[in-house]
């Protein structure tokens, strides 16, 4: 077990939470992750708590919540744990890096949940919708894999159906309004983020697409 004194971080609270996901079984480092294929992914999946329940609810696919802070990803490997969930891990990396995580070709889905949209026009290419990301993803999922966004960011999400179109991927569902939509209860599963943005009035984009 590690000592959280070990890990040279100034904040004290953040000592624990690297301890928690050094400590645990289900998360990995880059760098101990081995090349595998998994039915879904989320990535930028912040605590995780969101990759929990869509593994709670799919006991027979395995899932992974990638995020690049550890301390995050802690809170959601202990909540799998505390229900009894193992069909998903938690992978600290950053979003660049999936191409040499998974298998090509073998993800049913990517999830791309409020991510940081970089509103900055230099910024551009670090968005997890633009070509560049857009082009692992595809070299990732299946023949029939899905693509599933979920912003609070209208701008961001007009830019990223830009992208999408002009990449050719095909959008099968939309949505401006989530949970107001007769849209999959399983989309409606709110993250920590989203349960945040809608308290303070606002909705959740969605959409769904495909290669």
């Amino acid at each position: 077990m590690l000592n959280p004194d070990d890990f040279i971080i100034t904040r004290k609270r953040k000592k624990y939470k690297f301890a928690k996901f050094a400590n645990s079984s289900s998360c990995f480092e880059f760098e101990d992750w081995q090349l595998q294929a998994v039915d879904v992914v989320e990535i930028g999946a912040g605590n995780g708590l969101f990759c929990v329940e869509l593994a709670a609810r799919r006991p027979h696919m395995q899932f992974v919540a990638l995020d690049v802070k550890g301390d995050r990803l802690q809170k959601g490997a202990y909540e799998a744990e505390a229900r009894g969930i193992s069909n998903v891990r938690f992978l600290r990396a950053r979003a660049d890096q999936i191409a040499e995580l998974f298998s090509a070709h073998k993800v049913r889905q990517i999830w791309v949940t409020f991510a940081d949209p970089f509103p900055r026009k230099n910024s551009a290419g670090r968005r997890l919708t633009h070509p560049a990301f857009l082009a692992r993803y595809c070299d990732l999922l299946r023949a029939d894999g899905e693509l599933l966004i979920k912003h609070d960011n209208r701008d961001f999400f007009h830019w990223s159906l830009e992208q999408l179109v002009a990449q050719e991927w095909r959008i099968t569902e939309l949505s401006f309004d989530l949970h107001e939509s007769l849209l999959s209860d399983e989309y409606k599963i709110q993250t920590t983020y989203e349960q945040r943005w809608i308290r303070e009035g606002l909705v959740t984009n969605f959409v769904n697409a495909r290669r």
